[in-house]
């Protein structure tokens, strides 16, 4: 679109939920719009607040202003990473697009794996932008903008998750839990915006069922709502959909996924990820979103962000629990809590605890760790490198994962609260680099379904960041703040019930059944050997424990579907168009794009 001067152009991905109330304001101001879109809106807001414009909008984007006077290119990507920005400079040219895929049309753009970006991968399990698992081909981070002018590419910083370094543990429990409970109300409303009928994604959880309920509150029209339900008992929550459902009184469907079925539509899920993943739970989300579009939806609300903001994770409460053990270590009851957290992996209820406190680097001396938090899950992941052949780990020798994070913390982060310091690795990494990627926009555009995340309003996050943490996580009690909202508003079975991470089977999707011919041939010797990734020896290995094992370790499940999804990602990208492909390190500064 350009504005009613022609000298702005723009491309746009995504939504601004307030465009109508700056619309209003831009008319005041003398703004003439031949739509009423929110398109029309940020070029209006752009001409009178210039790169400033960002700050006033309230949305999920990733869009691009051409200014043709000063012959600039401004782009930007919304404030938490819902909606993609990826971009490459081939000499004199910049090209950009929301899909990887889209830059690699071009023929000028190679088709290489970034080494670095899959260790990072199989590490953090995301890649630290700007990196991506294509060397060369980078992302612009979430909360940041980017201006091309005279031959200079300039990337800054425009917004980032902030904690209060001193929040009140005095402040009023109820009046705090109206103020929060106004505000999401608020970011409803604005997400409820749109020309087509809007549904919600209900699992079962407080987060979805929260948001169910939030939207039939402000909503006049009779809801609809969508989740998925699992032939595997072991990740079935359909029992509690139809609960909250018929509380609520809104009419719910859900999608059954088989093991089959995440088998089957698995390479389309890398095809849309665009990178690497080491767990199949993209897979239902992909099958959701196509029954949420074939009855008729293309919009829907979700509770993603909630558990980011409000504290609702295992690993905060895991966290907790390790502190509190690592401040006695010799205690025999602490380490207790850790098996009572993680009562359904079976391994970890037959361990001594001196294992455990290895495992788990519940140790004094680790307390000062910037990463304490994430450690346990970072190292866990980390010992999957082991099946890299040599020349990939000589590839990696001088890499330090770790290090290029570090680098990259805000000044203050030492001095948040240990329990914020949690949720900013959280919500700056995991969330838009895996949850509302991989699981989330990606999984939903694949069928032209938008997810809108309320949770994730600003307001909200800013919000949140300046609650004590004990509004979050009251003793182990998570989400305190968020139950409060919640009471009379869902079920007390809902409210109460212990957190259920979300999950789907992982390598018994592809091993207890007849495997389907594309995991046969991606695992065959030769192509393992062609590919010279991983090594055939240890691939051999997994399978066989994989075929034979009656339990297969969180550690297995995450080497299969890692590897598997990396194989994919070569043939689909690379092999498949080049007839070879190769893999490459890439140099490019982490810290160098704040």
């Amino acid at each position: 679109m350009k504005d009613i001067s022609g000298s702005l152009w723009i491309t746009f991905n995504g939504e601004i939920f307030n465009y109508i109330e700056l619309r209003d304001e831009l008319i005041q101001k003398g703004h003439r719009f031949l739509t009423r879109s929110d398109t029309e809106v940020i070029l209006a807001l752009y001409k009178q607040q210039g790169e400033a414009c960002v700050q006033r909008l309230n949305g999920q984007w990733a869009f691009a202003i051409w200014d043709v006077a000063n012959r600039k290119l401004f782009a930007s990507r919304d404030r938490v990473g819902v909606r993609p920005f990826f971009y490459t400079q081939i000499g004199n040219k910049f090209l950009f697009a929301s899909e990887i895929k889209s830059l690699l049309e071009c023929s000028e753009v190679e088709r290489e794996l970034d080494l670095s970006g899959l260790d990072q991968i199989f590490t953090f399990w995301v890649t630290l932008p700007p990196r991506t698992a294509f060397r060369n081909i980078s992302q612009l981070p979430p909360g940041h903008s980017l201006v091309v002018q005279d031959g200079n590419v300039r990337i800054s910083q425009y917004w980032s998750h902030a904690y209060d370094p001193d929040p009140d543990p005095a402040t009023n429990e109820n009046r705090t839990a109206e103020d929060a409970l106004a505000l999401l109300l608020d970011a409803t409303r604005l997400r409820l915006r749109s020309d087509v009928p809007v549904g919600t994604y209900l699992s079962g959880g407080l987060d979805s069922s929260l948001t169910t309920s939030l939207t039939r509150q402000v909503a006049a029209d009779r809801l609809r709502s969508f989740g998925v339900s699992f032939e595997d008992s072991e990740f079935d929550e359909k029992p509690y959909q139809s609960e909250a459902a018929s509380f609520l009184n809104v009419e719910h469907t859900d999608v059954r996924c088989s093991y089959a079925d995440i088998a089957q539509v698995f390479p389309a899920v890398i095809r849309h990820t665009e990178q690497p993943i080491l767990r199949t739970a993209p897979a239902p989300l992909y099958l959701l979103s196509n029954h949420v579009r074939q009855n008729g939806f293309k919009v829907v609300l979700t509770g993603e962000g909630s558990d980011e903001i409000f504290g609702g994770y295992d690993i905060f409460k895991e966290a907790k629990i390790r502190r509190f053990w690592g401040n006695s270590p010799q205690s025999r009851l602490r380490p207790m809590l850790l098996k009572r957290l993680y009562p359904y992996m079976e391994n970890m209820q037959r361990q001594p605890a001196a294992y455990l406190q290895h495992f788990f680097r519940a140790e004094p001396a680790d307390l000062a760790n910037p990463f304490f938090s994430h450690l346990p899950r970072w190292e866990l992941t980390s010992k999957l490198k082991m099946f890299f052949t040599d020349e990939v780990k000589a590839e990696l020798r001088d890499k330090e994962p770790y290090a290029d994070l570090e680098r990259a913390l805000p000044g203050s982060f030492m001095n948040w609260h240990k329990f914020c310091q949690a949720q900013y690795l959280e919500a700056q990494y995991l969330l838009p680099g895996y949850i509302l990627s991989s699981q989330g926009d990606r999984m939903a555009m694949a069928h032209s379904v938008e997810a809108r995340y309320p949770s994730l309003d600003h307001r909200v996050i800013e919000f949140g960041a300046r609650l004590h943490p004990s509004l979050k996580m009251k003793v182990l009690n998570e989400k305190y703040l968020l139950k409060k909202i919640a009471k009379g508003r869902l079920p007390e079975s809902i409210i109460r019930r212990p957190k259920q991470p979300y999950r789907a089977p992982d390598a018994c999707s592809f091993i207890n059944h007849k495997s389907p011919q594309y995991v046969d041939q991606l695992m065959s010797p030769d192509i393992i050997r062609r590919y010279g990734v991983f090594r055939l020896d240890a691939v051999t290995a997994l399978l066989s424990k994989c075929r034979t094992s009656r339990t297969i370790a969180v550690k297995d499940n995450m080497a299969f579907v890692g590897i598997l999804s990396t194989q994919l990602l070569l043939q689909q990208f690379m092999d498949h168009a080049t007839k070879e492909f190769k893999w490459q390190t890439c140099d490019a500064s982490f810290a160098a794009t704040s």
